[in-house]
């Protein structure tokens, strides 16, 4: 009888302990429990404790930065779904489109989510930095930050651009024959540069799957990298700038 009491009650403190692990903080109460709360979790740590007031008029930001953000985590759902059905091969690669566009429940779908996602992710990404311009949001102390936005808009290019080989019609491979070339021309390295992107003397089964590493890999991975440090240094700099 003593030891199962002792038993339920060492079963209730070890519960006890595991609850305050993962909730170190009581009902936020007042100011300071609000704030406890919010930086020891992870997740409501990326919002800060209080907005300035011009943060959160629409007017004022847009929501460009927010809608880039979103539109790039739905370019990584229907890119991970496309995946599922994609070979990047030079014999399937356009085969595997028109058949995920005829054969695939919601297919059509998820591809033009995905490409209308990738349209939308450069105009507002554009439109963000326009807004960040237009109302001195560059200035110190952000200006690593402002750095920071436009490695982020050169990966959103370098994303559409890789991704545009994907399909393998006659539309990609001619415009990414043309846009290789056009790296070719870079003074001292456009030789090397564009070999670098095709692997190849030209555009074959060597861009494929450079190009697909690439959009799937590589920038992506770079791009939420860069993403979070910018969040974090919006963070650290204040909050959103305010107006001039």
């Amino acid at each position: 009888m003593i030891n199962s009491i002792l038993d339920e009650f060492d079963r209730k403190v070890r519960q006890g302990r595991a609850w305050r692990s993962f909730f170190r903080h009581g009902w936020p109460e007042d100011a300071w429990g609000r704030s406890q709360a919010i930086v020891s979790n992870v997740f409501l740590h990326l919002h800060p404790v209080k907005l300035r007031r011009h943060g959160v008029k629409v007017t004022y930001t847009y929501c460009m930065g927010g809608i880039s953000f979103f539109l790039f985590l739905l370019l990584t759902v229907t890119g991970v779904l496309l995946m599922f059905y994609y070979r990047p091969t030079v014999q399937l690669a356009y085969t595997d489109m028109k058949e995920l566009e005829t054969t695939v429940n919601l297919g059509m779908v998820m591809r033009n989510s995905h490409r209308w996602a990738a349209h939308g992710m450069v105009i507002t990404v554009f439109l963000h930095m326009i807004r960040v311009f237009s109302t001195g949001s560059y200035r110190p102390p952000r200006e690593f930050n402002w750095v920071v936005g436009v490695v982020l808009l050169f990966f959103t290019f370098l994303l559409s651009f890789t991704g545009y080989l994907l399909p393998w019609d006659q539309l990609s491979f001619w415009a990414i024959t043309v846009g290789t070339n056009m790296a070719g021309y870079a003074p001292l390295i456009g030789s090397d540069l564009r070999f670098l992107l095709l692997g190849a003397f030209e555009v074959g089964a060597n861009a494929l799957i450079r190009f697909y590493t690439l959009h799937v890999i590589l920038l992506p991975l770079f791009a939420a990298v860069f993403m979070a440090v910018h969040f974090w240094r919006i963070r650290k700099d204040g909050g959103i700038s305010g107006p001039l």
